[in-house]
């Protein structure tokens, strides 16, 4: 081996060149590395210590025993060549970043740096095997002396050789650490290769390694020393060589940023893979730098402390226990509990770890005391929750490893910070940290004697000095403790029961200042938390055996009636989720086996609900426009009554599931949102409907057909009179309200009585399911043609007592829209179904059980009192609703009158149905210039028998009314009656004698009475159509009419009479050649009277 090695190792390199000679380069590198791996091999293969020189006879052999000083010297000799890493110009470091496809094209640079690395660590591996092999013998190097004029050894070269390079190593990573932010400390590595990675890997296991057999110090030890050098400050660097000073912004930080990174790297066998196996620790450095953090005169910021804690919670998981760290940063923590702990430039970014809640704080606490560790818990965590986190884990960690909790070893130094001073002192940030640090503990250790603890601390705060917000905190962390209870299986009464005090006196003071807005916001702050707090508590609870029932307290009962609009939803937002975590439990499933002593809590929790909410649910169930919670709480009620019904209230007995029915979906002063809403709930719920068949209510299903059709009649109920036009249902009804009647609807279409009425009627029940409106018209449909086909007379009567329930007191459901006039859309739903209630259940009403109901129908509807007073007038939205369904009426009414039975009756009947059509005729004639859309008209169709009663009763009441003259003076508007009439008559199949025996002498009247020509006209066509009518048919009341018409006319009106037998002589000749005797008659009388003798003119 030539002595002058170290020239040729060190060829110069060009920063920028072609590829070839890129190759070439790497070639020679290449080269370098293999030399210095052949001169290992050589010591390790060939080289054998000699004990004396004296021993040596060869030549040769006296120049093997002078090789290792040699090797030494020429190691020295290449060291001080080369020089340190950190002392490489700077675009040569930089290139170590860059990372091409394939390595011999990385960079000039990039192969120079790793040159020197190769040959520092090989050098450093040279030396270790030299004195391996020469059995720890102390090697000279002769021709070199160090500064104190003492020959250098190997012992001292591999020292100053490893020291020079972990120092290299640092500045390097220093030099990485001033691009470091605080909050990616962890996720930012201190190498920039991963060959600097392996460098430091090797270190770790050489030095390790060596320090097992005494010959070094461990790593720990090197960089602790190294450390503690290069950031010593200016005036304690007494001959301290300059490249000893690393200058650094923050070498508190830096410190412990590449001790949590050497530590990781400890993981890393010697053959690169990872072993997660015990490692050594550098608790005692890491001691030094936990005491300069929490400092208050080192000036240390929140950012900082932040990275600092957060490497030491990483060097927790990586390390064995250490109870000290936990003492020193409590000493700090303990006497600044007050402060927030936040990062001014974090924004609300700082705030994310804000409890709003319970059971989110809770849920922190858990997160603090999980294994759970991310690099963006700087973000999300403050200084002080990363020590609680360092908390939790030592404390499981230790109780796992030693056997013996360490809580007997903190539990003094807690406890002892915290007295009556001390918390008065405490604000709401304070507060806050307070019961973080005793929920970690009650959580870890032993929860009864902590959470005993916290209570007597709080007591120490006074009430009056204490604020809403840290009430509510104080009450938060209470519930968070409960929840903690509840996580373990522990029974929560001891802090249960001063909760629920404390809640009883705010909810008192709540009702109270109910005139207060300022008080009643404050104490809702502290009641909703209690509410919300509860809540939590039953979500979390599997089984509510562990006292829960304690939280329910009497402060509900008084709660409820000072809360309005969203306190009050809140409120029973609660209720109902409550209710529905009692009915899981009122049956459960068949893995569950609750004890007896789980039953007990059940029942209590039940009978809490009953007593607290009940009496306020059935106090507002007669409100206008309840909250529509309060329909889900009393189904859930009703519920929870069919589950447990011992547990209702003594109101409600003996059968509590039939008394809430009538009390919240049957009684007819309930409003019908709740009833639609609440029914919604139940309807479907078979459990329900055999409770209510086996307690012999076999009749619930008529009772809910009765409560939907009351909905659907009072959909508009609420809407404000005023409104007089009528517009499209979905505008003008709650939205919400109308999906419920929908929902309503389909589920009353699947009711097994209802199903068995259409499919009995062949009608289709699913065309009309999404229109609530439409879908009563069918209903009303299907009753009426099923009442029909019936044949058996105990059948009907049936039938009869069951629609009569299923219509209810249907006139009290509309009084409301009918005492105030409106709104439209509500008139004109009433007439719409109730008339064609009396279309399609004539045959029903015609029934002595149900002809109460119709004459109450046509006095309230139709002949009410104001229709019957002269000098009073209907409002016009009331006419509009009567005229556009009169024709249902009528049509049900006269055939009714058919088949009416009773003769009294039968006449009473008909008297009505006259009064109605007398009553609405001149009306709706004189209000509209169209007589072809007159109700009485449209009522006019068809050839059966209640159709030509109804004729006959109408042309009755025309001639009776409208057609009778005041001596020679015409009725009013007669050109209307006529052509009403006429169109009457046109409507009508045949005609019958009552036309000719009512029309045919006012017609005639007419015809020489009135000379207005449209008068004439339409008596003219009128007698037409009479004559054209009678000619069908036989008998003589035409010509009957007639006579009496020449005989009382032809003496004053003679040319009148024969003009209108000349008309029609050309239409029946035969009928006036029959009437021959009487004109001559009636001449010769005339000539008689007048005493002038024959008239010839005449004759």
């Amino acid at each position: 081996m030539s002595p002058n090695f170290s020239f040729s190792l060190c060829f110069p390199f060009s920063l920028y060149l072609p590829k070839c000679s890129l190759i070439v380069l790497y070639s020679r590198r290449q080269k370098c590395v293999e030399f210095l791996q052949y001169v290992k091999v050589f010591i390790f293969r060939y080289l054998e210590p000699h004990e004396t020189e004296d021993e040596l006879f060869h030549p040769y052999e006296k120049q093997e025993a002078q090789l290792p000083s040699l090797i030494v010297e020429e190691l020295y000799s290449l060291m001080l060549h080369i020089g340190h890493l950190y002392d490489l110009p700077a675009c040569i470091l930089e290139g170590n970043t860059i990372l091409p496809q394939a390595k011999v094209l990385f960079p000039p640079s990039w192969h120079l740096l790793h040159l020197y690395i190769d040959i520092h660590w090989s050098v450093l591996e040279i030396q270790h095997l030299l004195g391996e092999k020469m059995q720890r013998q102390t090697i000279y190097a002769h021709r070199f002396t160090n500064l104190t004029g003492e020959n250098l050894t190997n012992i001292s070269l591999f020292e100053d050789h490893c020291g020079n390079l972990l120092y290299d190593l640092i500045s390097l990573s220093v030099k990485r650490y001033s691009k470091v932010r605080l909050s990616e400390a962890l996720t930012t590595h201190h190498y920039t290769c991963t060959c600097i990675k392996e460098l430091w890997v090797l270190l770790i296991h050489l030095l390790d390694h060596r320090n097992k057999a005494s010959l070094t110090e461990s790593f720990w030890n090197w960089l602790n020393k190294i450390l503690k050098k290069v950031f010593k400050k200016n005036n304690d660097t007494d001959s301290v060589p300059a490249f000893e000073s690393i200058p650094c912004k923050d070498p508190l930080s830096f410190s412990w940023w590449i001790i949590t990174h050497l530590a990781s790297l400890y993981h890393i066998d010697r053959n690169g893979y990872t072993d997660e196996k015990v490692v050594d620790s550098n608790w005692p450095y890491v001691e030094d730098l936990l005491k300069q953090s929490v400092n208050n005169q080192a000036g240390v910021l929140e950012e900082q402390l932040r990275m600092h804690l957060q490497c030491c919670l990483t060097l927790s998981h990586i390390w064995d226990v250490n109870l000290t760290i936990v003492t020193i940063v409590w000493e700090h923590y303990s006497k600044n509990l007050n402060n927030p702990f936040t990062i001014p430039w974090f924004g609300l970014k700082g705030l994310a770890n804000i409890s709003k809640t319970p059971l989110s704080m809770y849920e922190l606490i858990k997160s603090y005391c999980s294994d759970i560790h991310t690099p963006d818990m700087y973000i999300s965590c403050n200084s002080f929750q990363f020590f609680l986190h360092i908390l939790a884990h030592i404390m499981r960690k230790a109780g796992k490893m030693n056997g013996v909790h360490p809580w007997k070893q903190i539990k003094g130094r807690i406890y002892s910070k915290f007295h009556q001073k001390r918390m008065c002192e405490l604000t709401e940030v304070g507060l806050q940290n307070f019961l973080s640090l005793f929920l970690v503990l009650a959580a870890l250790a032993e929860t009864e004697d902590v959470a005993s603890r916290m209570m007597e601390l709080l007591r120490f705060l006074s009430p009056t000095s204490t604020s809403v917000t840290q009430k509510a905190l104080i009450w938060k962390g209470y519930f968070a403790f409960i929840l903690t209870y509840i996580d373990k299986s522990m029974d929560i009464r001891v802090l249960a029961e001063p909760l629920s005090v404390a809640f009883c006196e705010k909810a008192k003071e709540f009702l109270v200042a109910r005139n207060d807005l300022v008080q009643k916001q404050n104490l809702w702050m502290l009641l909703s938390m209690y509410v919300d707090g509860v809540q939590e508590v039953f979500e979390s609870s599997l089984y509510l055996n562990l006292s829960e029932e304690k939280l329910m307290c009497d402060g509900f009962s008084m709660l409820l009636p000072g809360c309005r609009g969203a306190e009050l939803t809140a409120v029973l937002n609660f209720l109902q989720a409550q209710l529905n975590q009692g009915l899981g439990l009122g049956n459960p499933g068949p893995n569950a086996q609750p004890s007896s002593v789980a039953k007990e809590h059940h029942l209590a929790v039940a009978k809490a609900l009953w007593r607290n909410f009940f009496p306020y649910l059935k106090s507002q169930r007669m409100v206008k426009t309840p909250p529509p919670q309060l329909a889900d709480t009393a189904a859930g009620l009703t519920l929870l009554a069919l589950d447990l019904p011992s547990t209702c209230t003594s109101d409600l007995q003996p059968q509590p599931i039939i008394s809430m029915m009538q009390l919240f979906g049957w009684d007819d002063m309930v409003c019908p949102q709740l009833v639609s809403r609440y029914l919604t709930h139940l309807i479907q719920n078979s459990a329900l409907a055999e409770a209510l068949t086996g307690m012999g209510h076999s009749s619930y299903q008529s009772l809910f057909i009765q409560s939907w059709f009351r909905c659907i009649l009072q959909m508009f109920i609420n809407q404000p009179p005023e409104t007089l036009i009528r517009t499209d249902a979905d505008q003008t009804t709650n939205k919400a309200f109308m999906e419920q009647l929908t929902e309503l609807t389909r589920l009353i279409f699947k009711l097994p009585e209802v199903i068995t009425i259409f499919s009995k009627s062949h009608f289709d029940e699913s065309v009309c399911k999404q229109d609530a409106k439409e879908a009563v018209f069918r209903f009303i449909e299907a009753v009426g043609k099923n009442y029909i086909e019936l044949q058996h007379l105990s059948e009907k009567s049936v039938m009869v007592t069951k629609a009569l329930v299923y219509l209810g007191d249907i006139l009290k459901y509309v009084k409301p829209y009918l005492i105030k006039k409106g709104p439209a859309e509500g008139l004109h739903l009433t007439y719409k179904i109730i008339g064609c209630l009396v279309k399609s259940w004539a045959a029903i009403l015609a029934t002595s059980k149900a002809q109460p109901l119709l004459f109450r129908i046509i006095d309230c509807l139709l002949l009410p009192h104001a229709v019957l007073q002269q000098d009073k007038e209907l409002p016009a939205v009331m006419l509009a609703a009567i005229r556009e369904n009169l024709p249902f009426f009528l049509q049900g009414l006269s055939f009714i009158c058919c088949h009416c039975q009773s003769q009294s009756q039968s006449a009473y009947l008909n008297q009505l149905l006259r009064d109605v059509i007398r009553q609405y005729l001149g009306r709706f004639l004189f209000l509209s210039s169209r007589v072809g859309h007159h109700p009485i008209l449209l009522a006019l169709c068809g050839c059966a028998p209640e159709a030509i009663h109804l004729h006959k009763t109408s042309v009755q009441v025309i001639s009776e009314n409208y057609l009778q003259f005041k001596g020679n003076a015409p009725p009013s508007r007669l050109g209307s009656v006529l052509a009403f009439s006429l169109e009457a008559l046109q409507r009508t199949k045949s005609i019958e004698i009552c036309d000719v025996e009512t029309l045919l002498p006012s017609v005639l009247k007419c015809l020489i009475l009135v000379n207005e020509p449209q008068v004439k006209k339409l008596s003219t066509e009128i007698l037409q159509y009479l004559i054209e009518g009678c000619q069908a048919r036989p008998g003589g009341e035409l010509a009957t009419q007639l006579i009496s018409f020449i005989q009382d006319y032809t003496t004053v009106y003679d040319h009148q009479v024969y003009s209108i037998l000349e008309k029609v002589a050309a239409l029946s000749q035969s009928l006036v050649i029959c009437l021959i005797p009487t004109m001559t008659e009636a001449l010769r009388n005339s000539e008689y009277k007048q005493g002038l003798g024959r008239n010839t003119l005449q004759r």
